[in-house]
């Protein structure tokens, strides 16, 4: 999932693109850092700007949408510019108040702030992961540093922070109702998590530190986005597609020619490109050029190399850590997380470490023998991983993922999508004719009209499903607008983002079962922000704790495999159902590859914490990852899904640093909640679909997320239903803490 958040300023934290899968043409300077003013020095009143249409409020109908079409690049810097200005003018008359401080005119009056500023911030953040043209990169390199020191100027605004403090510590904040206890908290963990008690030069520091990483995080990104669409493998003959089944043919050959070469076919340096090939074709001299390739994002020893930038950025956060008072920058983030501590974290992922590594070795030594049988006078290496593991799906379970592959239809999953979301929250969707004056920024993206069961709006979900240039690979959710129930009624709007291959006129497109569980994943997401019924903005929705904001999208995967989605959604281009004895065989093979699955995220999960615990040491990103996988037993034949030179969740932003882990975290609640409604009437069970909705997709941050589990659950998560779902060993059940 990808959140931006710049106005919100009763949250406040600027939280940087982070997402749930991976991103990201010259190389910019470096910014120079803003100066970081005294509230006394700025203006009042927000600066006049001549008709810019990211300033206004949203028209049109649902309440106001994006002016999408409207949007011109040169118009972001003032945009944001003036919006920053409306903002800090406004929290600097809450801060001047001479009255004494109370929830209404100090924590809900923060609430009001920042409207414009989150109005542009929204466009910003689609520009910024989905329309990442040269000009654009040139306004975020200017812009970020700026943003940052936004962020550090309102909770650095001393004034400010004695008003919010003497509400927090009120005895007259008993008498607020319990959403307005947790809005108070949550403001106030903010501004001290920030550094609001520091004393003035560690401020500064704090605020040094803050505007340069913003710098990092912005070339990390764009290095990682052109070793992305630098490389491309062009495929000229017949021979170099052997073994590539038709749908990867004709994803193949459309990429070339969208990208010049027509008559040709290509693999793009992305994911959903490498991993088919990697799966399917017999070339292995092509497959560990793919696989080098793609591996080496951000490692090339050249102008976009990442490494000196992670370094930096390493030294920073565990300077900043230090001067907030923590150990470690692990120990800062995981301050206000679910997990509480990284030990904790750790604590989990080597539980289920050892049984996972244990799996690839069982894994490879069956693809060794397939190799061996085939004469093929090879050692497994990683660049023959998913190729023999599909020889080995097809000789243990007679199981070939490309004729599931015929039957995953992009439209028709994304009606089944729907139907389940209809089935547990009432919900239906209804695609926004061309007609309704709803702006989109790109010719092939789809606007949805989300209502309840009963008829009323709840929202709007727009849908981005293709790869094209200047946009972030990977799939993610995006909150266009939060719901509240504040000063009035606002309904969500939300987006899902994806990086297919746009197919051929009126050629259907074909998707793999791993891209159909990551839809349904991200669409949980977005279920979760139109499901919030919160009133204050900063609480609705994802706005959760980073380590349980994934337990919602994680937990809607499970629709996708159940016979009522499969039946009626899984058909062929003929119109044919998915056959049962197909069903059958991918059920029995649920746990197969998960050797390979798990280890490949958690070493990179395991890593990213380590990395983070070594505070102020000085890292070497390669050796720290080499030397730290081969403390850890890492099989040779796998590889990071991350590897740290190309590692967007955690150094594009400070989102997912020191919180990859997450995943797992969240995953141990979904497999335990899902067990709920197998363990009641099945997976549409109605009363248990009507408690998760009550006491999880409904309550945003109005509530502790351990305690709104218990509320679902009747206790806390144990880790047993997990390591079912995986075929993993279980030991003694033990809670998730």
């Amino acid at each position: 999932m990808r959140r931006r958040d710049l106005g919100g300023v009763g949250v406040g934290l600027v939280l940087a693109l982070a997402s749930c899968a991976s991103t990201e043409p010259p190389k910019p300077a470096a910014p120079v850092a803003p100066k970081v003013e005294h509230p006394e020095e700025r203006s009042q009143a927000m600066p006049t700007v001549v008709a810019n249409p990211l300033l206004a409020d949203w028209t049109g109908p649902f309440g106001g949408v994006p002016p999408f079409d409207k949007v011109d690049v040169k118009d972001f810097k003032p945009a944001l510019e003036a919006g920053m200005a409306d903002s800090l003018a406004t929290l600097d008359r809450i801060a001047a108040d001479p009255t004494p401080a109370t929830f209404d005119n100090t924590i809900a009056a923060m609430e009001r702030a920042g409207r414009t500023l989150d109005r542009v911030a929204a466009v910003y953040g689609v520009w910024s992961s989905t329309m990442k043209t040269p000009d654009f990169q040139a306004v975020e390199v200017e812009m970020e540093p700026k943003l940052a020191a936004y962020q550090d100027q309102i909770t650095q605004n001393e004034r400010l922070f004695r008003r919010v403090e003497a509400v927090y510590s009120s005895p007259d904040k008993a008498k607020l109702t319990p959403e307005q206890q947790r809005l108070t908290w949550v403001v106030w963990k903010n501004f001290v998590h920030a550094g609001a008690k520091l004393d003035a030069a560690a401020k500064t520091r704090v605020a040094a530190i803050n505007q340069r990483l913003a710098a990092l995080y912005t070339q990390f990104s764009l290095n990682l986005l052109a070793d992305e669409e630098s490389y491309v493998l062009y495929l000229k003959s017949e021979s170099d597609l052997a073994g590539l089944p038709e749908p990867v043919r004709g994803s193949c050959s459309a990429a070339a020619e969208r990208l010049g070469h027509k008559g040709e076919w290509a693999i793009t340096n992305t994911r959903s490109s490498m991993d088919p090939f990697l799966t399917y074709s017999d070339r292995r001299d092509l497959r560990e050029k793919v696989w080098r390739t793609y591996y080496s994002r951000g490692d090339n020893k050249d102008a976009h190399d990442n490494s000196k930038g992670i370094t930096e950025i390493l030294r920073l956060r565990a300077e900043r850590a230090k001067l907030l008072g923590f150990p470690t920058h692990a120990h800062w983030r995981l301050d206000d997380a679910m997990a509480k501590t990284p030990e904790e974290a750790m604590r989990l992922m080597m539980q289920v470490w050892p049984s996972a590594v244990a799996r690839v070795h069982q894994e490879v030594h069956d693809m060794q023998a397939v190799a061996d049988k085939e004469h093929a006078k090879l050692k497994i290496a990683p660049w023959d991983y998913r190729y023999y593991a599909e020889k080995v799906r097809k000789a243990k379970y007679d199981l070939d993922m490309n004729e599931v592959k015929l039957y995953l239809q992009l439209d028709k999953l994304r009606e089944g999508m729907f139907w389940a979301a209809g089935q547990l929250y009432g919900f239906t969707f209804t695609k926004v004719p061309a007609t309704a004056a709803v702006p989109v920024y790109q010719e092939d993206i789809t606007v949805y009209e989300v209502k309840d069961e009963g008829g009323k709006h709840v929202g709007l979900w727009y849908f981005d499903p293709y790869a094209r240039t200047g946009k972030n690979s990977g799939a993610w959710m995006n909150s266009y607008r939060s719901q509240e129930r504040f000063d009035r009624p606002i309904d969500a709007i939300v987006s899902n983002n994806a990086n297919f291959v746009k197919p051929k006129p009126g050629e259907p497109v074909l998707i793999s079962w791993d891209d159909a569980v990551t839809m349904f994943h991200e669409f949980g997401h977005a279920l979760h922000g139109l499901n919030s019924n919160v009133t204050y903005p900063s609480l609705s929705g994802t706005s959760v704790p980073r380590d349980y904001v994934e337990f919602p999208s994680q937990l809607n995967e499970n629709w996708l495999s159940t016979p009522e989605v499969l039946s009626r959604f899984a058909v062929d281009v003929n119109g044919h159902s998915i056959p049962k004895a197909l069903v059958d065989k991918i059920e029995k093979a649920r746990t197969f590859n998960q050797g390979f699955a798990v280890t490949e995220y958690l070493s990179a999960a395991i890593i990213d914490m380590k990395l983070h615990l070594a505070g102020d040491t000085p890292i070497d990103p390669d050796a720290f990852e080499r030397d730290e996988l081969g403390k850890l037993g890492m099989p040779a034949e796998v590889v990071m899904r991350h590897r740290t030179p190309q590692f967007g969740h955690v150094f594009s932003g400070d989102g997912y640093s020191a919180g990859y882990y997450s995943y797992l975290w969240s995953e141990v609640l979904d497999h335990d909640a899902f067990e709920a409604f197998q363990q009641a009437g099945g997976p549409y069970d109605k009363a248990v679909a009507k408690r998760l909705r009550d006491t999880v997709m409904s309550v945003g941050n109005t509530v502790d997320p351990q305690a709104a589990y218990q509320s679902f659950r009747g206790r806390g998560p144990e880790v047993a239903a997990y390591l079912r779902s995986k075929g993993f060993p279980i030991g003694p059940t033990k809670q998730a803490k």
